[in-house]
């Protein structure tokens, strides 16, 4: 009963998301078979199977886990990135900030550097300061706007309300831009990645990247990207980096 409670909701959510119904229980599948290989010490396939579930349905619970399998594989810089990806959709969660903690001491690279912004924006899931953002002004319009078509007589509940509508939008404004600039952030994901002058194969290398060191995404063009770590800037393959919003909804 509990298994079939659990399949109703999973099938209602993929409505409401607009995801295809049979790739949700194709998605609870290869969750499934990605922790029964990851209990067995088939870390490689459990990765695998994570990765191609998260592709199917992008949950925090999966990105966590494929971090844990692609660290098991030796894969510090994917394994960073899916737990960032983890936290981008689901911050409250101290096992997975535990592992980014652990694996970047262990891997001897840095935290980014957030703005003060982007450090409110951290407090929330990305999507409810949009959801938050929404409500807060429809709740303040509407108590402006309601009472003068209907003809109420104003009262101090009415401006009360609208004045904490207009306040709450206000505070969600600046994690609203910090949601937006941290977007660009993204983790190498490749040990000793070069770092070119320019966008090409032939070009200058100015540094090697550990797998795991974080970054800005700053353009791109053709097969590269042009990155910005903490002490440095130059272009990388666009598959030695990835974003830590790629793959998640960003409103």
């Amino acid at each position: 009963m509990r298994i079939a409670h659990h399949l109703i909701l999973s099938l209602l959510l993929a409505f409401l998301a607009g995801q295809p119904v049979g790739a949700v229980g194709s998605a609870d599948a290869l969750f499934d078979q990605g922790m029964q290989a990851y209990v067995a010490g088939g870390f490689a396939q459990a990765a695998t199977n994570f990765r191609e579930a998260s592709a199917l349905r992008i949950t925090a619970g999966t990105l966590h886990n494929l971090g844990n399998a692609e660290w098991q594989s030796g894969h510090a810089g994917a394994a960073i990135l899916a737990w960032e990806q983890a936290q981008w959709l689901d911050p409250f969660n101290p096992d997975t900030r535990g592992n980014l903690r652990f694996a970047r001491k262990a891997a001897q690279v840095e935290s980014p550097e957030l703005a003060w912004y982007e450090i409110c924006s951290a407090w929330l899931p990305v999507n409810a300061w949009a959801w938050l953002a929404t409500v807060s002004f429809w709740i303040a319009a509407t108590m402006v706007i309601l009472p003068g078509v209907l003809r109420w007589r104003k009262a101090d509940w009415q401006q009360g309300l609208a004045a904490a509508g207009f306040a709450v939008l206000l505070i969600t404004l600046p994690a609203l831009v910090g949601v937006h600039t941290r977007a660009q952030l993204g983790v190498v994901v490749s040990a000793a990645t070069p770092l070119r002058l320019t966008p090409t194969q032939q070009a200058q290398v100015l540094a090697k990247l550990p797998a795991g060191e974080s970054a800005r995404l700053e353009r791109q063009r053709g097969n590269y990207v042009f990155i910005r770590t903490a002490t440095a800037g130059g272009w990388v393959e666009r598959g030695q980096f990835g974003l830590v919003a790629s793959s998640n909804s960003n409103p």
